[in-house]
């Protein structure tokens, strides 16, 4: 966690988080804060707080210190440095015959850039007006090309709901607009009732957005053919937030719209089916008492009164299970040496003795007592003998009986596959 404050300039749109430098501001003092353009006064909107180390961008900037008498003084002056720039600038703009449209001037806090903002339909050429301009102020000048959308937020305004802008308030950035969350909300396709005073799509459509794709997912949509619980029709009008449906009935004579609930209606896949097919049956409808009784009772806990509890039992310890594996390989027993395996295993027989100190066993443990163990000799079965060794096929394998027998080769080798033969014949 990290201790920052939320600042914002010129009161406007976004918050950004600052380091108090061990100061206590609160919300609404003016600070002197250090940006990348230099030393600014700013408004802060939220106190000293803590947040977590992710939602901070490093390097976190400073507060340099509380707004000062002085300070107050300067952000007075260069106010009124700013509504003559913009006098100048828009009658310089008339002159050099440029198709823009100031928005705003800004001077920053040491008095040493002047920014202009305009809008435009197209590219500019500004070269000339930057040298008047920067004759004028004898300071470093900048102009600025933004949207429509910002030029609203930077003049502020009412928007047909009566309120202050959004954009002007809380908006931290613009997010896309479609004219399709105006068809998902059922609102009219006209523009001048969903579009801003920018000229652009109202923001706040997408505020309810997701809840109307919630509540989309619940109904069918019009005209769409579906099962009620009196039958078979067609979806007519649908009232989303309502949850409510007007269906015009196959079976009626008249055009009587009936109306049903969501839970009570359900759309056909596919559609109205052909003639001779009958359509397939997809209502699962389950009226809402017995909704309400079935949660009643899964719910319902009896009444039990101390002396009837029963006992509680000590849980059972489970059975431990022997591990298979055995030390020193991976489940596999150790092969024993041929010595090993040739000498004879004793059996073991106990007998009884009144020796109270008790005696070890074979295994090397101590017996409980009474018990001596002597050991009984047993015969070590008979070795089986080796299978007589083949003659051998050659005469080179016959002085040598103890060589095995050259193996074929698997492979044939070079020059037609004949092997080569050496000496004389026999």
């Amino acid at each position: 966690m990290i201790e920052v404050i939320n600042i914002k300039f010129k009161n406007r749109g976004k918050c950004y988080f600052f380091a108090p430098n061990g100061l206590q501001i609160k919300s609404g003092d003016k600070v002197v804060v250090e940006t990348a353009k230099g030393l600014e006064l700013a408004d802060c909107c939220v106190g000293n707080h803590e947040v977590d180390d992710e939602a901070v961008v490093q390097p976190l900037r400073p507060v340099v210190r509380l707004a000062t008498q002085d300070d107050l003084r300067v952000a007075e002056i260069n106010k009124k440095r700013e509504k003559e720039a913009f006098e100048i600038c828009r009658q310089k703009i008339q002159d050099h015959g440029l198709d823009m449209k100031l928005v705003d001037v800004e001077c920053n806090f040491e008095g040493s850039k002047t920014t202009f903002f305009f809008t435009s339909d197209g590219r500019v050429d500004f070269r000339e007006l930057v040298k008047d301009l920067a004759s004028v102020f004898r300071n470093r000048i900048e102009l600025r090309q933004i949207g429509v959308r910002d030029e609203a937020k930077m003049i502020g305004g009412i928007a047909i709901c009566g309120r202050p802008y959004c954009c002007g308030q809380f908006l931290e950035d613009f997010q896309p607009v479609s004219t399709k969350m105006a068809k998902v909300q059922s609102l009219s396709l006209n523009p001048t009732k969903i579009s801003g005073s920018c000229g652009r799509l109202m923001c706040c459509l997408r505020y309810e957005q997701e809840a109307y794709e919630e509540l989309n997912k619940k109904v069918p949509k019009q005209g769409a053919f579906v099962e009620t619980i009196d039958g078979y029709g067609t979806a007519v009008q649908v009232n989303l937030l309502r949850q409510t449906v007007k269906v015009r009935l196959d079976d009626d004579k008249d055009d009587t719209l009936h109306l049903y609930k969501a839970n009570e209606l359900a759309a056909v896949p596919g559609g109205r089916p052909r003639d001779g097919e009958e359509p397939p049956h997809v209502l699962h409808y389950v009226p809402e008492e017995e909704e309400a009784e079935e949660t009643e009772d899964e719910w319902a806990l009896p009444e039990v009164f101390p002396a009837e509890l029963p006992a509680e039992e000590p849980p059972a310890e489970p059975e431990k299970k022997r591990s298979r594996r055995r030390r020193g390989g991976r489940g596999k027993p150790k092969a024993e040496s041929p010595e090993k395996a040739a000498e004879p295993k004793a059996e073991v027989k106990s007998a009884k003795s009144p020796d109270k100190e008790g005696a070890k066993s074979a295994s090397g443990r101590k017996s409980r007592g009474r018990a001596t163990v002597k050991p009984v000799k047993v015969e070590p079965k008979p070795k089986p003998q080796p299978a007589e060794a083949k003659a051998p096929k050659s005469a080179g394998d016959a002085e040598d009986g103890n060589k095995p027998a050259k193996k074929k080769r698997r492979y044939p080798r070079r020059g037609g596959g004949k092997p080569k033969t050496g000496g004389k014949a026999e």
